[in-house]
């Protein structure tokens, strides 16, 4: 598969965002009913992402034993979940809508349930209407898993 030639294009973020400015973020976007992010979903992670200075995204995360896969270690789907949810919320601080349409995962090592995670995304390189994106997931400052993603731009209602 060819990959697509990105030029850079760094935007810096003004400041971080509190919780009804997140809450608004994720309401204009269309993803109050997210699984992950969704302040309407019953069953709602509750991720909250915010901006870095480098223009990228952060959060933190705490998983449960229901989303394991193999005994006390979470799930596989969980984290490649955790990624693109970082990397579609980095678009969104810029104003962006966009759909995965590429996203390769790599699995550096198995995650307990319990373990503290912090979630980052940034853009590497956009040519609107496509970004491409990076995501890890560290647990004590070490990468446990990364990702890198393409996503395309869509149209706002």
């Amino acid at each position: 598969m060819a990959m697509i030639d990105y030029p850079e294009n760094p935007v810096r973020l003004q400041t971080p965002m509190n919780i009804k400015d997140a809450t608004n973020l994720i309401a204009r976007n269309g993803h109050s009913h997210c699984l992950l992010c969704g302040n309407l979903h019953p069953k709602s992670l509750n991720l909250s992402f915010q901006a870095e200075e480098n223009g990228g995204v952060k959060a933190r995360f705490t998983a449960k034993d229901d989303l394991q896969g193999y005994e006390g270690i979470l799930h596989g789907g969980v984290i490649a979940a955790l990624l693109d949810e970082a990397m579609t919320h980095c678009l969104f601080h810029r104003g962006i809508r966009a759909y995965t349409g590429d996203l390769r995962v790599r699995f550096v090592q198995p995650v307990a349930c319990n373990a503290s995670l912090k979630i980052k995304a940034r853009i590497l390189s956009s040519r609107p209407p496509f970004y491409l994106l990076k995501g890890e997931i560290t647990v004590d400052k070490n990468i446990v898993a990364w990702s890198e993603a393409k996503f395309m731009q869509r149209p706002i209602p």
